[in-house]
This record gives structure tokens, sequence and C-alpha cells, in this order.
């Protein structure tokens, strides 16, 4: 049998079949090709932690000023002239104490002819003005020789016994602080007195929404008026809440919106939306849902994860 070569034809027919079949060979090499692992596929190592049941020690400091809520007026009783001025400004007095002598122009002019007449009416005798309570004076408005009109204001004294603490507590922390309750009062030379929380004030301030507490030192301490002080405010809870270290529990831009991973399974972990109370230096109170103490938490690797993610737990 004769072969039949150099066939321009043949050749051309041989090149068309190797390029017809070159692109199926690259389709069946690629298919064969190991496939790559997804990123679904890989876990995300974290840390988890547990619930913690005990109280949580939390306090806000807040400004709170010194005042005397009641000033004594001592005021002239009639028209005249001040023989004696036995008071000065910043002096303490006490209750009936002495302060001015207060001369009538007709006793001033008229006195002593009528005294010489009848003595028994002892008709040129000064009027003496006392003082109404225990306190510092706060003003004196005249001086020895002064002509007063009758209700001319000649003194201010500062009531002692109405010396208080005057603390604007924002409405949103008025359970914390009850009728009663002993409160430390930080000075600022580092003196702490205790105050007992005397009453609120029936107004609140309509800008700042806070509302006036008056508290009243338990031991008699000579403090200075309009002095700023720190009050403490506990905000400690029973021994019965629900806390998780600060890092599990994430938020939305906006503070609004809180949750925490939860791991379900062995390799599974899920949003759980949450409702925070109160915080302290490292813990968040969880105030539902109810955990368990088994429950596992993400602590490490929640952050910015979906709504699901497969993990792998690295600390037991």
């Amino acid at each position: 049998m004769k072969l039949i070569t150099g066939n321009p034809m043949n050749k051309l027919t041989y090149k068309i079949a190797v390029l017809l079949f070159l692109p199926i060979l690259i389709l069946y090499s690629c298919n064969k090709t190991t496939p790559v692992e997804t990123p679904e596929a890989v876990s995300v190592p974290v840390t988890v932690t547990h619930i913690d049941t005990t109280a949580i020690e939390s306090y806000i400091d807040l400004n709170a000023t010194t005042v005397y809520l009641i000033k004594n007026m001592i005021k002239a009783n009639t028209t005249g002239y001040l023989e004696a001025v036995k008071v000065a400004s910043n002096d303490f007095v006490s209750n009936h104490q002495l302060l001015f002598s207060l001369k009538t122009r007709e006793a001033k002019v008229l006195g002593n002819t009528i005294n010489k007449i009848d003595p028994s009416l002892n008709f040129g005798n000064a009027i003496q003005l006392r003082a109404t309570c225990d306190g510092f004076v706060n003003a004196v408005n005249v001086q020895k020789g002064d002509y007063v009109q009758e209700g001319d204001v000649l003194a201010i004294i500062n009531n002692a016994n109405s010396f208080s603490i005057v603390l604007s507590l924002p409405y949103g922390l008025r359970k914390f602080v009850t009728l009663n309750e002993i409160l430390n009062v930080y000075l600022p030379d580092g003196t702490t007195i205790q105050t007992k929380v005397d009453k609120y004030m029936p107004t609140v301030d309509p800008a700042s929404q806070t509302q006036n507490v008056i508290l009243k030192n338990i031991k008699a301490v000579n403090i200075p008026e309009n002095l700023i002080v720190k009050v403490r405010i506990d905000k400690t809870t029973d021994n019965k809440t629900m806390s998780l270290p600060k890092q599990a529990v994430l938020s939305d831009e906006t503070q609004t919106d809180f949750w925490i991973m939860k791991v379900v399974g062995n390799n599974l972990a899920i949003k759980v939306p949450i409702k925070k109370g109160i915080e302290s230096a490292d813990k968040v109170e969880i105030l539902s849902p109810k955990l368990k103490t088994s429950d596992q938490i993400l602590l490490t690797g929640n952050y910015g994860v979906g709504d699901s993610i497969k993990v792998k737990i690295i600390n037991k």
C-alpha cells in the first residue's frame, strides 16, 4: 500500500484539528486544578468570656455649691439716729446679741428736758436692735451717727442653721439619690465631709433639666459660702445583676443600638441585641436579654463582623 505524502490538503486538515482541540485541552486542564477555599469557610480566631453576677461599683461626681438659704435682715424699727454700731461685716453673732442702738429725733432733742421734769419716763433712752439668729454678718450698711428711716436695712446676717450644699442633680439620676441618704462631699482642699439629703426643690431648670437637692451637714463645719464642691453619687447595683466586660459590648456609630456576639453550637457566633444599664470603669450592666453563666460571649475578634460568623475559640 502506498502512503500519499506531501498533499497540501492533508497538512491543512491537521492544523485545523490541532487548533480546535487545543482550547478543549486548556479548559479540561483548568477544571482539574485544586479548588480555592472561600472566605466563608475560614474560622475567625476569637476569645470568649462569661457573664459576671457580682455587683457593679459605679459612681458619678457632680458639682454643688455651698449657700446660706436664709439671710436675716436687721431693719430700723423707727426713724432716728444711730447711737452705736457694735458689729462689722464678717463677724459671727449670736441670737439676741446687741447690734445697734437707735435714738429717735424727738428723744435726741427733747430727751434731757423731759427727763428733768419726770425722770421716770426715761424718754431719752435709745432703742436696742438685736440679732435674730446665730450667723455671720454678711454686710453692714450703716455707721455710727447715720440718720435712718423706718424700714431701712442696717445689716444682713447669714443664718447659720440654714447653711446647705445645693446639688444640681440631672433628673435622670434622681433614682440614685433618696431622702435621708448619706452622701460624701469632697472639698477643694482634699477634705471629705458627710451630708444628708434633706429635700428636693419643687422645680426643674428648663435649660439643663436639673433639679436642686438640699444637702445638710451631719457635723458642724466652717465652710465659706459659694464654694464649689464635688458630691459623689453612688450607682452600685445589687448582686443579682448581669454584667460583661466593656470590650464584649458593641454599638453603632450613634451609640443607640448595642449588641454582643454569642457562640452557639461549636463554631458559630451570632449577633444578640441587648439593653444595657449602668457602666463602671471596666464593666457594663446587661438588663436584657437574660444570659446564662455558661453562655460564651466573644471578647476579642468581634469587631466589625456580620450577624453571624464561623469562629475558632483560642482560649479555654
